[in-house]
């Protein structure tokens, strides 16, 4: 059940699986996105808690330690629990991130499920991974074995804060490596009760630790750390780009981003319009456009141009907004002070540079961070829109003629996260899926993201991939080992 009054029980740094005060002693508030009002204080880590964590999980990771001793069917009975133990407080996490983090309660509780289905999915993957016998001439023996990484940094966003969490854990335990993760500064409320559930289904101490804190500081730290042997990331491009030099120029630590995407969505004239509005309304506004493969580019086909925009300014026009813990709520408001007039910015400048305002484009009151769901027509390719990632609720719509030029514009940018596609023509589909630069396509759907499948992108909209076996491959090292079966002369 929804409670936007859900107490708070963890606010300190966990490390060594204890709760922990900062070194230094400083807070930092969490805001509450739809009011604007504290939700409460959180210890603020920084490079002396961050050099504890370290610590802490690099005893873990000690040969002969007991998370090193744990086999791998043990391993993933362990991550199992912790998957029950989300399950059985999926109220209380969901009450927890939509308070923190603005999303619609039933958006969370889906997260949250979303999250679970990826620890059951990684625990499986425990016990079977493994390395291969190799040919080797005469009489020598070759073969490789997977080993886990060691100890890894991870960073994640603030707008998917419990699912980042589970897209970057999972894997990193499912190989055997311990984390140190530290969550965004805005929504760090799941990460921490998460931390006491491990404690609680029985990690070993110092597996997992949470450093909360900001990213000059504790990221810094945890990105230049030297005893830190990968480092994953989701977030922006120009902070991933800072987190590459720094792992390169510390000790040339492992590097997995997921970073920006603006992601296009071609509408053919064949689709199904009524469909194909609907696809492309949940492309971009789902979590109040705050997704990295949001569909923010909307390719419309010329012949039912005019139709798409009257019937998806009427859709977004329809779109509930609102406090996220009232019933039928489809958009809260955006996460922070920065994220709100930035997205304010875009839509301005969009008004300024020609595209034709079809339906929202302002702020909502002034008690949270709302914003109208808002259509942009006749957008153009050279508009700022339509080359930056806004990360809000606005929708630009493009018009183009033939698949081909679609292809050559959705092709036309520095990101490759992810691309869509809505036709009833089999060979379009196939075309555009292989001629289209994303780590991800999707035909006649949008954003459909399972464990199973890998995620990632091309060109700047990341490295490496999660999820899948993919993922699971990003934690281990290959170690190959060689044996010459020939006695040993004296």
């Amino acid at each position: 059940m929804a409670n936007p009054n859900q107490e708070i029980k963890y606010t300190k740094i966990f490390i060594n699986n204890e709760f922990v005060d900062s070194v230094s002693g400083k807070t930092f508030p969490t805001i509450n996105p739809a009011t604007k009002k504290k939700i409460a204080d959180i210890a603020e880590g920084d490079k002396a808690d961050v050099d504890l964590a370290v610590a802490a999980a690099k005893a873990a990771f000690a040969r002969g330690s007991e998370w090193r001793k744990l086999d791998p069917p043990a391993r993933g009975k362990l991550i199992l629990k912790f998957a029950e133990l989300l399950q059985r407080d999926a109220t209380i996490l969901a009450n927890l991130e939509s308070l923190d983090n603005g999303k619609p309660f039933g958006d969370s509780v889906f997260d949250i499920t979303c999250a679970v289905e990826t620890f059951e999915y990684y625990a499986g993957w425990c016990d079977k991974y493994f390395g291969e016998t190799v040919p080797a001439p005469g009489t020598m023996v070759s073969f490789t074995r997977k080993e886990p990484v060691g100890v890894v940094g991870q960073i994640i966003p603030w707008n998917y804060p419990i699912l980042m969490l589970a897209w970057k854990w999972a894997p990193a335990l499912a190989a055997g490596c311990t984390i140190v993760l530290k969550p965004a500064e805005q929504t760090p409320l799941t990460a921490l009760y998460c931390a006491a559930l491990t404690k609680e289904a029985g990690f070993p101490a110092g597996v997992i630790n949470v450093v909360p804190g900001y990213g000059p500081t504790a990221g810094a730290a945890i990105s230049n750390h030297m005893e830190i042997q990968k480092i994953a990331f989701t977030g922006s491009v120009p902070v991933g780009k800072i987190i590459m030099q720094a792992a390169a120029t510390s000790n040339l630590k492992r590097v997995t981003l997921e970073l920006g995407g603006k992601s296009p969505l071609v509408i053919c004239d064949d689709a199904d319009l009524d469909e194909a509005v609907k696809i492309a309304h949940n492309a971009i506004f789902a979590n109040h456009g705050q997704n990295c493969c949001a569909g923010s580019r909307t390719f419309v086909q010329e012949n039912i141009y005019d139709a798409f925009v009257a019937k998806a300014s009427a859709m977004a026009k329809a779109r509930k907004v609102g406090n996220p813990f009232e019933d039928g709520i489809e958009q809260g408001p955006q996460v922070d002070d920065e994220m709100y007039n930035k997205v304010l910015g875009y839509i301005e400048s969009a008004k300024q540079e020609g595209a034709k305002l079809e339906a929202g484009g302002k702020a909502i009151g002034s008690a949270g961070y709302f914003i109208e769901p808002t259509v942009f027509s006749n957008v153009t390719d050279n508009m700022k829109i339509a080359r930056e990632e806004i990360f809000g609720p606005v929708q630009s719509i493009f018009k183009f003629k033939t698949l081909d030029e679609a292809i050559e514009r959705a092709n036309n940018t520095i990101y490759g996260l992810a691309a869509g596609i809505v036709t009833k023509d089999i060979n379009k589909a196939l075309t555009f899926a292989q001629s289209v630069n994303g780590g991800s396509v999707w035909v006649n759907c949008y954003d459909f993201v399972i464990p199973q499948v890998p995620f990632g992108g091309f060109n700047q909209s990341g490295i490496g991939r999660e999820l899948g076996k993919d993922g699971l491959e990003q934690y281990l090292e290959t170690k190959t080992i060689t044996i010459n079966l020939t006695s040993p002369t004296n």
